[in-house]
């Protein structure tokens, strides 16, 4: 497997083995070893639950510093619609928009915007003929990386839509290049201001064959306080923004699917919520449903780890924010019959699925067997005492190390099923 830059980090000299995130992985991408957790970099989807459950603030995201922009002669800010959420009594995005101007940026340019160019193709895109039903959005980068390590038969099922990210970071080149020709391609920065750790390994790893056109991922936690000395009510500010409710509705759980006006949609938000959809909608359980978005944190991305107030105040914000704006500002060019190019992606990523034992199908039929026998001898409490998550998920490291007997201190008191 290629190698991946993870942005979810473990501090090792804070974690005290408590099993909290061994329990809460989505992926089961950690164990516990010699007192300590341990990530394993393949099956991790930078998610972030472990984050948000760790009580020692044992594990961290990365990303970068606002300052790694100076490098840059002409800085663009992207700011996540999510930022919108983040600041009390806001009626009016221009304050954030003019804020970052001031701490530094040359020119902003949102997401949002391209949200609404995203969610009127994605209603063309859904009319074309074969598109495999249910579409399942493809905006979440963790959904993305889930859906190739644990559910590669939905593959086909995935829009092959940009994230409104990259969408903007392309449109806001083009756009500073064509009034500031002066500026060379390496001298443009683009900056996306992010509420979750995926975007910043997005834009490390890029994604296939495509290459992200993102610079640096800044988290909105590390502007949040800057933004704030320079939000001043009675400072003027210029009015900049330039979306629609439908746009900045992408913030929260179901905004997304909301935008693309078809009635027949599924959003859910929470990794194992999305777990259980994702579930559902290989058993063929939902096959009425034309649309599915999915949101790895709690609320939508307004629920990200990289923010800072709690998702669903922010959520009720964004509600306020964009009450009396028009339902959609930024619309597709009516002479274009297809989806632009700059808007699409051609293939997924390819990741070994996490359920793969052996690139061998008789040797994977004996694993399974063999991981079935250990099984077996467990007491199936699925305590985490041993190290790993669950008792079947012990037996299966064991049988991958090579090994036919497993240690587990309860396997005596209790009994397993010998």
């Amino acid at each position: 497997m290629d190698s991946y830059e993870h942005s979810v980090l473990l501090d090792r000299s804070k974690c005290t083995g408590c099993t909290t995130c061994l329990h809460h992985c989505p992926t089961e991408a950690i164990r516990i070893v010699n007192g300590h957790a341990v990530i394993n970099q393949d099956r991790c989807i930078d998610c972030g639950e472990c984050i948000r459950k760790c009580p020692h603030n044992a594990k961290r995201a990365v990303a970068s510093k606002l300052e790694s922009m100076d490098r840059f002669r002409y800085k663009v800010a992207l700011p996540a619609p999510s930022l919108y959420g983040q600041f009390n009594n806001m009626d009016d995005v221009d304050y954030i928009l003019d804020g970052l101007l001031k701490i530094g940026f040359d020119e902003v340019f949102e997401v949002a915007k391209a949200a609404e160019l995203v969610s009127a193709y994605t209603r063309q895109y859904m009319k074309a003929d074969g598109v495999p039903k249910p579409l399942i959005s493809s905006a979440c980068p963790v959904i993305l990386r889930l859906i190739s390590l644990m559910y590669p038969s939905l593959e086909d099922h995935v829009l092959h839509m940009l994230p409104p990210m990259e969408v903007a970071a392309d449109l806001a080149r083009k756009k500073v290049k064509k009034e500031h020709p002066e500026f060379s391609e390496e001298e443009i920065g683009i900056c996306f201001i992010s509420p979750c750790p995926a975007k910043a390994s997005y834009v490390r790893n890029n994604f296939g064959n495509y290459k992200s056109k993102v610079d640096e991922v800044v988290a909105i936690s590390d502007i949040y306080f800057r933004l704030l000395d320079v939000m001043k009510p009675d400072n003027p500010v210029q009015a900049i923004s330039d979306t629609g409710m439908t746009g900045i509705g992408w913030a929260g759980s179901g905004g997304e699917a909301t935008a693309i006006l078809n009635e027949d949609y599924l959003a859910a938000d929470g990794i194992e919520n999305v777990n259980k959809v994702l579930e559902e909608i290989e058993n063929g359980n939902i096959s009425h449903v034309k649309f599915v978005e999915l949101n790895a944190c709690p609320g939508g991305c307004v629920g990200g780890v990289l923010t800072v107030q709690n998702p669903f105040i922010a959520k009720a914000r964004i509600r306020t924010v964009s009450r009396c704006l028009p339902m959609a500002v930024n619309f597709p060019d009516p002479s274009e019959e297809y989806i632009p190019e700059n808007f699409l992606f051609d293939e997924m990523p390819a990741y070994v699925p996490v359920s793969r034992l052996s690139p061998n199908f008789a040797e994977s039929m004996r694993m399974m067997s063999e991981i079935q026998r250990i099984r077996a001898t467990l007491p199936g409490i699925d305590c985490g005492a041993c190290g790993a998550p669950t008792c079947r998920a012990h037996a299966e490291d064991a049988v991958r190390a090579g090994k036919r007997t497993v240690s587990c201190p309860f396997a005596d008191t209790i009994g397993g099923n010998r």
